[in-house]
């Protein structure tokens, strides 16, 4: 995996060149096609998502030709990204940030913080950028809450010879945005005992919107020491993003491992910056991951089994999906699952 994101990035680098603020004069349609051009040239996903970018060029140019002012300018370029429907996609000012956050915003949240801290209890140990406890019926649970906390082999070893003699293990990654896909493929090479397929990655060739690379392959090897044999639930919602979704996927690739809440908030695509004339940075989405079946991830992964957050249950302090997954875990859970 690493390899191939040391190659990507040096081909980023390089398409990085054909865009510059010295293609274009810094004015507000110097900037509005400046933008336009960097995604039609460079990201990843027009063609998967049936975009028009031509026809969203003749919307939004009016609208620019219109604007009086900066934060104007700020507002219409910003319209237009979102019109990519990608949490990757961002405008950056000294003002303010365009983001595009309807990937969870429009869902159930199916999280509690404060439930979180509860099942934790006081005496919850923190490793590997993780908080995890033994729940009193011999049950592991684990939250990670940002792929962007440094799990290492260290760490993940303690906390998983410490819940060695637990009966499973609730990997909780809900409200988890993201972060460094390295810390992904650590924490899934402790679940598996042989090198397995996990997904595929490809890149952008060429100007067109459908020139890619042939996907190349992603695997996870085990790790040489301490793995975990036993079933585990990984619990997720919308708001698992990137990274986390990326890892969702790998996990959904193993044969004891069990997907259990919402679909995740999607973003598969690895972003990549460059500059309008007029300073302000974009970051799009440049390089494609798939899964293991060669299906794009950008708009999520399915659980196996689906569990929303209830509001009886939370009024009663009772988080819907642990409870779920202990069941799950029981053999007492008779509810209608997705076949792997």
């Amino acid at each position: 995996m690493k390899r191939h994101l040391i190659y990507i990035i040096i081909v980023l680098f390089a398409f990085s060149a054909c865009v510059t603020e010295d293609d274009f004069v810094d004015s507000p349609m110097g900037n509005f096609e400046a933008l336009w051009k960097i995604i039609d040239e460079h990201y990843c996903f027009l063609e998967y998502k049936q975009i028009d970018w031509d026809a969203i060029h003749s919307k939004y140019e009016p609208q620019v030709k219109a604007t009086k002012n900066s934060k104007q300018l700020f507002e219409v370029l910003g319209n237009m990204l979102a019109e990519l429907k990608d949490g990757h996609v961002n405008l950056y000012t000294i003002h303010d940030q365009a983001r595009y956050w309807d990937w969870y915003q429009n869902y159930p949240r199916n999280y509690s913080e404060e439930l979180v801290e509860k099942y934790l209890g006081q005496g919850y140990r923190i490793g590997a950028g993780m908080r995890y406890t033994i729940l009193e019926d011999n049950i592991g649970y684990v939250y990670y809450g940002s792929f962007s906390s440094g799990a290492g082999n260290g760490g993940l070893s303690e906390m998983l010879d410490y819940m060695s003699l637990c009966d499973g293990l609730i990997l909780d990654i809900r409200n988890n945005g993201g972060g460094d896909l390295t810390n992904a493929d650590r924490i899934a090479a402790r679940f598996t005992n042989e090198r397995i397929l996990v997904g595929y990655i490809s890149h952008k060739t060429g100007k067109e919107h459908n020139d890619f690379s042939n996907p190349e392959p992603i695997y996870i090897d085990p790790y040489e020491n301490i793995r975990w044999q036993k079933p585990v639930v990984v619990l997720t919602n919308r708001h698992t993003y990137s990274a986390a979704n990326y890892f969702t996927s790998i996990m959904n690739e193993f044969p004891n491992v069990t997907l259990l809440g919402d679909q995740t908030g999607g973003g598969s695509g690895m972003p990549f910056s460059s500059e309008l004339p007029n300073g302000w940075g974009v970051r799009f989405s440049a390089c494609p991951i798939f899964n293991a079946q060669k299906q794009h991830i950008e708009f999520g992964v399915a659980p196996d089994v689906w569990v929303n957050l209830e509001d009886a249950d939370k009024f009663q302090g009772i988080d819907t999906l642990i409870e779920a997954a202990r069941q799950l875990m029981r053999g007492k859970l008779f509810i209608q699952t997705v076949c792997k």
